[in-house]
């Protein structure tokens, strides 16, 4: 069972409920070690003074702002706990919003809140209904690890979801950032009507479930193979792109091809077991195989084909 990451209490109005906050995703990006090439030597990083060159313990390093010049200012861990008490220990709420009214650009990470006990189970209750029921977020802030974040309190299914905001000055402005501007040119009627048919004939349900990491399952295929000493098989390169010249004719093309793809069963895959997890769920997705998402990757395969051999009977 995972651990509390930060505890405290959310102030709302006049009510205190504490609560415990939990990281609510992780990282599964495969880690590599450093070595130097052609030997088995390992590349390690180490804390050490620069002008002894002797290795320093976590415990005696401390912070120093740089003001130019050579000159710091060195600050104690405690100093910066000392210049807003209490700020490290709750989230004050001090507004609702509409959650659409947040653009998708000041999301950052997402952390589940839970009542740190069960007595204070109907307090947090009340809040997470309220929330549910108005649609609104409380706009809050707190400071965790020595650093102050801007959170949005939302109502999730069925526990209350804290989602730390970018401010406002952390989002870089993109006519300093780009080397210029788009132009943005007047779409031609029947490119637009095209493009609309296009998206209109891609439009699905959000299923999450049916989405996954296939790069690193690349990566761990290629871990594998090169464990096994099979030759490495180089992967497509990525598409041209489009003439303008020809911009009509490939959204027809596209139109078409999602048409014709919906009315007839996909081609059977000659080589199921060369497949990623990714690969045949994508499968399992064009032949509408039911519960593919709760299926391991051997599951899968005997689906597809199963769905397959179904297919070509018929």
């Amino acid at each position: 069972m995972a651990r509390p990451i930060w505890s405290g209490a959310i102030n709302f109005g006049l009510v205190t409920i504490p609560v415990e906050l939990y990281s609510a995703t992780e990282d599964h990006t495969i880690s590599f070690r450093q070595f130097e090439r052609g030997t088995s030597d390992r590349i390690r990083y180490k804390r050490v003074n620069e002008r002894t060159g002797k290795e320093v313990a976590y415990s005696d390093i401390v912070k120093g702002a740089d003001l130019g010049g050579g000159e710091y200012v060195i600050i104690e861990p405690d100093e910066l706990d000392a210049i807003a008490p209490g700020r490290s220990r709750t989230i004050d709420i001090n507004s609702f919003v509409d959650l659409e009214e947040i653009d998708p650009i000041h999301f950052q990470r997402t952390y589940w809140l839970a009542p740190a006990k069960e007595e204070y189970g109907r307090s947090y209750s009340l809040l997470l209904q309220a929330m549910e029921k108005t649609n609104r977020a409380g706009i809050a802030s707190f400071v965790m690890r020595g650093k102050e974040y801007l959170t949005a309190v939302r109502a999730g299914d069925g526990l209350l979801v804290l989602n730390t905001l970018l401010f406002p000055e952390d989002i870089r402005d993109p006519a300093q950032e780009l080397k210029s501007l788009p132009e943005v040119t007047t779409a031609r009627g029947k490119e637009l009507d095209m493009a609309v048919s296009l998206i209109e004939s891609m439009t699905d349900e959000w299923r999450p479930e049916e989405y996954h990491d296939t790069y690193t399952e690349h990566v761990e295929k290629l871990i594998e193979s090169k464990r096994e000493g099979h030759e490495i098989v180089a992967a497509e390169e990525p598409s041209e792109p489009t003439k303008v010249v020809d911009l009509f004719e490939a959204l027809s093309r596209s139109v078409e091809s999602r048409k014709k793809g919906r009315g007839s069963a996909p081609s059977p895959s000659p080589a199921l077991d060369d497949l990623s997890k990714a690969e045949l769920d994508k499968l399992a997705k064009e032949l509408e195989i039911k519960g593919r998402s709760k299926m391991n990757r051997d599951e899968l395969a005997k689906a597809v084909a199963e769905a397959q051999n179904s297919a070509a009977a018929s």
